[in-house]
């Protein structure tokens, strides 16, 4: 599969990025949107990417022409014909999705591979839409696609046998670290994060700690971004569509219920970063506004244990449920959200006991079930094992 054609289907953020990550591996790409404008708008973006790549002397100025040259841009599908995959990356709505993969069949060959980009959409679901489903498969990037190392590739029920192995082949070929899961909602990275977004709006809602002060707990102990400042950079309207997508699609399982609080700041238009206003708010340089912290009755220690306890949790329960395996849950976490140390090290780090404790004495306090300890964590308490040593 070394220089095989790869159409994309998509010319936003997700879409180009990936074009340019195949570009890069000396792929043959063709771009593909309904929109015009947003194939000016990706091609205008890439040039100058690249220019501030030869800038920089990370690529010479005949690299950079090579990418450039390798992507063609087009508002006709039928132009994807003679990919050998073709990776789809529109916009995350099921039936927008399967009628672009009824499309596609109908212009590719039958050996065509069919992926698609999706967050937190059933990769089943979109298969069961195609005459061969056994092509379909996921390959989610993270955004940006040419910086972040991490793929998940998501074999669907239907999925041939080799397909993912394969895809990971290809992956790693591009330079990144594939992962494979189960398709399940959320998959890896976005089942395992949602506490990091979730248990903080939970901390702040009940008054026990302000923004600043949580953002602060977690930036303490390793994390890049707090959740709130996170939050903000990735939009509440999209972290909280992947919330409540992830809530329906697990039948409003309470460890995945969503803020109220998350909603209204979505419904205010209070986007974050790129609507000026968020959790913080922002001037015209994109920088927050400082916010007097005031509120503490949990201390930084308490609020980062918590939140940490929780994020051990679902990923225990990631491999109990044989979401994936224990080295590529460390690597999504590390790799996909750039968390400071893999999950189950970090439950090694601190005790599996201490961590079935902190869950227990939160739902002997809430009696709600999103404290409920994964039956694996509890086993590996009683037994006083280790996931790694």
């Amino acid at each position: 599969m070394d220089k095989i054609t790869i159409g994309i289907a998509g010319a936003g953020a997700m879409g180009s990025g990936i074009a340019q990550v195949a570009a890069t591996a000396g792929h043959p790409v063709w771009l593909f949107d309904i929109s015009e404008e947003a194939l000016v708008k990706s091609k205008s973006k890439l040039d100058k990417i690249m220019a501030r790549l030869v800038e920089k002397g990370r690529i010479s100025a005949e690299q950079s022409s090579q990418i450039r040259g390798a992507i063609r841009y087009t508002t006709t599908l039928e132009d994807l014909k003679d990919s050998e995959l073709v990776i789809e990356a529109i916009v995350e709505r099921l039936e927008v999705k399967s009628k672009v993969f009824e499309s596609l069949e109908t212009i590719v060959s039958q050996q065509t591979i069919l992926a698609s980009n999706t967050s937190s959409l059933s990769i089943t679901s979109i298969a069961a839409a195609c005459k061969i489903p056994g092509r379909v498969i996921g390959l989610h990037f993270f955004n940006p696609a040419p910086l972040m190392k991490l793929v998940e590739v998501i074999p669907a029920i239907q999925t041939e046998e080799s397909l993912a192995s394969k895809m990971a082949d290809l992956m790693k070929m591009w330079g990144k670290y594939p992962v494979i899961a189960k398709d399940t909602p959320g998959f890896i990275v976005n089942r395992i994060a949602r506490p990091y977004y979730g248990e903080a709006l939970k901390i702040y809602e009940e008054g026990l700690a302000d923004i600043p002060v949580i953002d602060a707990a977690m930036t303490e102990v390793g994390f890049r971004m707090g959740p709130f400042t996170l939050m903000d950079y990735i939009g509440n309207d999209v972290n909280y569509t992947v919330a409540n997508t992830v809530f329906e699609a697990f039948y409003r399982d309470p460890r995945y219920r969503p803020s109220i609080l998350h909603k209204r700041m979505m419904e205010a238009g209070y986007l974050g970063r790129k609507s000026g206003r968020g959790f913080y708010r922002y001037d015209e340089n994109l920088r927050p506004v400082p916010i007097a912290a005031s509120q503490m009755v949990l201390n930084k220690e308490q609020i980062a244990h918590r939140i940490i306890c929780m994020l051990i949790n679902e990923a225990v329960d990631a491999l109990y449920l044989q979401i994936a395996s224990r080295e590529d849950i460390e690597t999504a976490m590390t790799m996909g959200v750039n968390y400071p140390k893999g999950l189950l090290a970090w439950a090694d780090e601190i005790g599996t006991k201490r961590c079935v404790d902190t869950l227990d004495e939160l739902y002997d306090w809430y009696h709600d079930m999103r404290y409920r300890c994964s039956p694996l964590l509890r086993q590996m308490a009683k037994e006083d094992r280790t996931f790694f040593h």
